[in-house]
């Protein structure tokens, strides 16, 4: 689903941009352009990249763990 209509970002491009390393919401913007000219979908835009990068963590910490 398209996030930002003014620049063309979809909720997959915020996810690929956490997966490529982006770990806040200003690399994001920095990397997509979303939220960048009026605004409105800042709120969503942030919520997809606090989830995506807790995915992104708690994905990288599940390779850790191994039995003792």
């Amino acid at each position: 689903m398209y996030v930002c209509l003014c620049k063309g970002v979809s909720d997959k491009a915020i996810r690929q941009s956490v997966e490529d390393g982006a770990r806040s919401w200003r690399e994001v913007q920095r990397e997509t352009g979303c939220g960048t000219q009026c605004g409105k979908c800042a709120c969503m835009g942030k919520g997809i990249t606090r989830d995506a990068v807790r995915e992104s963590l708690a994905f990288s910490t599940e390779e850790l763990a191994y039995a003792v």
